[in-house]
């Protein structure tokens, strides 16, 4: 019998079309910062636009700032701030990808409460200040089925100059209003498609396992491992497709509720890590390419035996029996998915840095091994990325 908490204040808008309903639910200011990648895709397939009419049904006015990168960075945080602050902000919209959103919430807290925003880091470098001011409220809408962070508090950045990449967030970070549209979604390529869909179910796999998991996260986890298990094939396949794209969607959105009462676990930190020393690495990327070697470590643990197979049945083999049932599955939708080819060598990974992503796994991210379903050392790390390296 468990206890747990459960605080997730965000006020969802989910299905086909929902932002059109965003200027209905009223926004939480009057001049939005709106935060968004340096990308073209959100003004290419008309997204922006499409917020920009929500603002001005609503008589909001707004800022732009779009320099956002997929791994975003600590100046930008900064320079997110200051021209919040300049431009008499008072809340922020983070459009795009989970990095977009993320960027808008490190930018809320810095905007308030000014100095260095890696000096509230609670790991890594970082020097665990309080924050003592309200972040600007946020609006998540998300373009991407992949990191849940329109549902959580969350917020990854990256310090360039220290090669740190940690993740923050505080009860203040939730985001107030949140829209998950399947459509703005359709334009999102199949390469990524596929890195942001394992993502979410990674998320999904880390709470289940979790020592934080919980009867809620549970069943959480479980559908959305269902749900993007079984849909995300569909989904890079044919991109246009509105039912897959509902449902691995409404997984990711799962996943980052349960990311908000669970816990992930050091297959995160060893991900970030990577990215934290190769920052063009995209995070799902990441993940796919370490995660039979992860998993199997588990399995040959018999750390999670019984979850193992509940997984796979999820994944959709309902006569899964034991735990390698799980990793077989994941090996099949990597290769549905087209992404069973990928390496880490093609992002500049070599064996002479597995000791040093070994390090920063558990020295920026390091508490994300408390939850692990048996204990994972860094030796153990080391051996996961010998066995994934290609």
């Amino acid at each position: 019998m468990l206890d747990f908490r459960v605080y997730i204040p965000t006020k969802l808008l989910f299905g086909a079309g929902a932002i059109k309903r965003l200027h209905e639910e009223g926004f939480p200011g009057k001049k939005a910062l709106v935060v968004t990648s340096a990308g073209k895709s959100v003004i290419k397939y008309g997204i922006l636009d499409k917020l920009m009419e929500e603002l001005k049904l609503a008589g909001i006015e707004s800022v732009i700032f779009n320099k956002i990168l997929s791994n975003p960075i600590l100046t930008h945080v900064h320079e997110g701030a200051e021209i919040a602050r300049k431009e008499g902000c008072d809340f922020v919209i983070g459009l795009g990808g989970g990095s977009s959103i993320d960027a808008a919430k490190a930018i809320a807290i810095s905007a308030t409460n000014g100095g260095n925003y890696w000096d509230y880091m609670q790991e890594g470098s970082g020097k665990s200040k309080e924050v003592t001011e309200k972040p600007l409220k946020i609006v998540a809408i998300t373009t991407t089925a992949g990191t849940g962070t329109e549902v959580n508090p969350w917020t990854v950045t990256t310090n360039r100059e220290l090669n740190e990449k940690i993740c923050f967030g505080t009860d203040d970070t939730y985001p107030a209003v949140a829209v998950v549209d399947p459509e703005l979604m359709v334009s999102v390529p199949p390469a990524f498609t596929a890195y942001q869909g394992f993502d979410a179910l990674f998320h999904s796999t880390e709470c289940y396992i979790s020592k934080a998991a919980s009867p809620y996260s549970e069943m959480l986890n479980l559908e959305a491992i269902k749900a993007i298990g079984t849909n995300l094939g569909q989904a890079v396949h044919n991109g246009s497709d509105i039912h897959a794209r509902y449902f691995v969607a409404l997984g990711n959105t799962l996943s980052g509720m349960s990311d908000s009462i669970s816990s992930g676990i050091s297959a995160h930190s060893i991900a970030h890590s990577i990215g934290g020393l190769h920052p063009e690495t995209p995070h799902g990327a990441a993940l796919i390419m370490i995660c039979e070697a992860y998993y199997q470590f588990y399995v040959e643990k018999h750390a999670c035996d019984e979850k193992m197979i509940q997984m796979a049945k999820a994944m959709g083999k309902a006569d899964a029996e034991k735990p390698q049932d799980f990793v077989d599955m994941l090996a099949r939708l990597k290769k549905d998915c087209g992404v069973d080819g990928l390496k880490l060598s093609d992002y500049g990974v070599t064996p002479e840095e597995f000791d040093s992503i070994a390090y920063h796994a558990r020295k920026d991210s390091g508490g994300l091994y408390d939850y692990d379903p048996c204990t994972f050392t860094d030796e153990d790390a080391v051996e996961v990325l010998k066995k994934s390296y290609r």
